[in-house]
């Protein structure tokens, strides 16, 4: 069992009022001096950190410099080797830290909300940061509601220092909002985003934590995502709130000139088990083993593997042709695409299913990873990518 150490001190929130005004074209909350009951929620920004020293002293402080302020910020450290733990103990009680053993980010996640005394629970990644407005952006966005389950935020998608690459999700593609089951149950996902960028109701998250340890040491938003819909409705806010880095070291988003096969693979095993807890959160009987085959992005990993490394594809009974068909129908099944965009994509589909071996992994780097790029095919994807937004 991980140790904690738990220290149980936390931002007091002042005395504030709803005001709104107008910034950039959105609505934020201000807090003024009213009665704290009117003041909007209470949250509980809890960062998850494993070795990342190096950025966790800008995820730190972009949470204390909010300019809402009622709130706690809760570090948890999931047994770092690095100087992670002194960074923190350098906040002294401006930040409730958690130390505990190295188990995964899901087992860092159940014990920063156990320390959580917050109305909505946002989660961050240590190697990301919020933008100031970032509480009075979700604050607006969740209001007096507590029927809502889920809010999810644009991110801009930054390099190792911070230098713009892209808002995440891409602007061209749209979030879903609402009731997301349906989808869930045909196709095994929805429109969303990554932890950094969404937050949850206590009450949901009550409901549904702990979030399972062993399954979910990594990437343990899938689970959250996954379930959490079953509980309440989910709002989408199109401003970014703050920034996913991308650098040599994390792991769905590195820097890098060529796909890892292995990631592919992890990335497949892993919707399975999503797909597993969403069936039980369901209540239903869901097919677990065709989900993927309705899920164009399920399908955007499964291919290349079965493609590149064939051997050691997790689904040794796949056939690329049919895993490309069942691509296209799944694509075009999507409201929330233009057919531009379905167009593109088709044509990946087509070249990595049916084109000979040796033009696959080109294809498959060229468009997934856009550090392997020529200048002029990147130059060509980027026009391409405007022609479909």
């Amino acid at each position: 069992m991980a140790t904690l150490s738990i220290r149980t001190t936390h931002r007091v929130p002042g005395n504030n009022s709803l005001a709104v005004t107008q910034r950039q074209g959105q609505s934020y909350l201000k807090t003024d001096s009213l009665s704290p009951s009117l003041a909007g929620p209470f949250f509980s920004i809890i960062i998850n950190n494993y070795n990342y020293a190096a950025f966790l002293p800008q995820a730190v402080e972009s949470c204390l410099n909010q300019a809402y302020d009622r709130y706690e910020v809760i570090v948890v450290d999931d047994g770092s080797q690095d100087r992670s733990r002194a960074i923190i103990e350098s906040y002294g009680d401006r930040i409730i830290p958690v130390l505990k053993a190295n188990g995964g980010q899901a087992s860092a996640i159940n014990a920063g909300f156990n320390a959580s005394q917050g109305d909505v629970i946002v989660l961050l990644d240590a190697d990301d940061y919020l933008f100031p407005h970032a509480l009075n952006t979700l604050a607006n966005a969740w209001g007096q509601s507590d029927k809502t389950a889920q809010v999810q935020c644009r991110l801009n998608l930054v390099g190792p220092q911070g230098e713009a690459i892209d808002l995440y999700p891409a602007p061209e593609i749209a979030f879903d909002q609402g009731d997301v089951r349906s989808l869930l149950r045909q196709r095994g996902r929805y429109s969303t985003t990554v932890t950094s960028g969404i937050s949850f109701h206590r009450r949901v998250l009550s409901q549904i934590l702990p979030i399972p340890e062993a399954d979910f040491r990594i990437s343990a938003d899938g689970y959250l995502v996954s379930v959490a819909p079953f509980y309440g409705p989910i709002s989408a806010v199109e401003i970014a709130i703050g920034a996913r880095r991308k650098h040599q070291n994390n792991f769905w988003a590195p820097l890098g000139t060529t796909v890892c096969v292995s990631h592919l693979h992890d990335s497949i095993r892993h919707d399975f088990l999503r797909y597993q807890y969403l069936s039980q959160a369901s209540g239903e009987r869901i097919a677990i083993d065709q989900l993927g085959l309705h899920d164009h992005l399920h399908l955007m990993a499964r291919l290349p593997s079965c493609r590149l490394a064939p051997g050691q594809h997790p689904c040794p009974k796949d056939q690329p042709a049919k895993l490309a068909l069942s691509g296209l129908r799944a694509l075009w099944k999507l409201p929330s695409y233009r057919n531009r965009r379905k167009l593109l994509i088709s044509s990946w589909f087509l070249w990595v299913g049916f084109a000979p071996q040796s033009w696959v992994r080109p294809a498959v780097d060229w468009y997934l990873v856009s550090g392997s790029r020529p200048k002029p095919i990147d130059r060509f994807i980027k026009l391409l990518r405007r022609w479909t937004q």
